[in-house]
């Protein structure tokens, strides 16, 4: 589906992975993933095991100049925290071997989407979390509670950095695939070949 330069980069985005996002959505059936303690642990284990090798594309300074921020939305720590709270140690964890490689910021850009709609989506979580499984965002829920009371101003500055770097058609088509790319390995990780 062709992209245009008539709506936002992050509209530009969502029309990109509609489909990968609608269909792991339905894959992932975040109610039994979320129904026990262990069955959530299992899923922070292999949010870790995604996001440590993304994390580490995005130290490479790929966003010095285009995502002040970036830094601050690291999602390794919340994970890794987490976990700790769950009994495990997150460094031991296996990680994900087909991340996609970024080869520019737009690129990372893509990659970087992915992670930040998780994290938009990941407050929808956190309520069921807290009366199923007794976490908080303080106790062992720090992940899905992603930016807190800022998470809605971390979006917005998100999008706004993404408009100013990714202002063309052939950047915007650049993040897009970046991002079904990695969309796609995400759903291969989370639940095995995609469907």
């Amino acid at each position: 589906m062709p992209l245009h330069l008539d709506m936002s980069a992050i509209a530009s985005l969502r029309q990109a992975t509609w489909h990968c996002h609608q269909r792991l959505e339905k894959r992932l059936d975040v109610k039994q993933r979320f129904s026990s303690r262990h069955l959530y642990r299992t899923h922070l284990e292999k949010m870790w095991g995604f996001c440590s090798p993304l994390e580490r594309q995005f130290d490479a300074h790929i966003f010095d100049e285009a995502l002040f921020d970036h830094e601050s939305r690291r999602k390794l720590p919340l994970l890794a925290g987490d976990l700790n709270v769950l009994g495990v140690t997150a460094q031991s964890l296996p990680e994900c071997p087909a991340i996609p490689a970024f080869a520019d910021t737009a690129a990372a850009f893509g990659g970087a989407y992915v992670l930040e709609g998780a994290t938009l989506g990941g407050r929808t979580l956190l309520s069921m979390v807290r009366t199923q499984l007794g976490l908080t965002p303080y106790h062992g829920a720090r992940f899905l509670a992603g930016y807190g009371e800022h998470t809605a101003a971390m979006w917005r500055t998100f999008g706004a950095a993404l408009d100013a770097w990714c202002a063309t058609d052939a950047s915007r088509l650049t993040a897009g695939s970046a991002a079904v790319a990695t969309f796609e390995a995400l759903e291969v990780w989370l639940c095995g070949n995609l469907a």
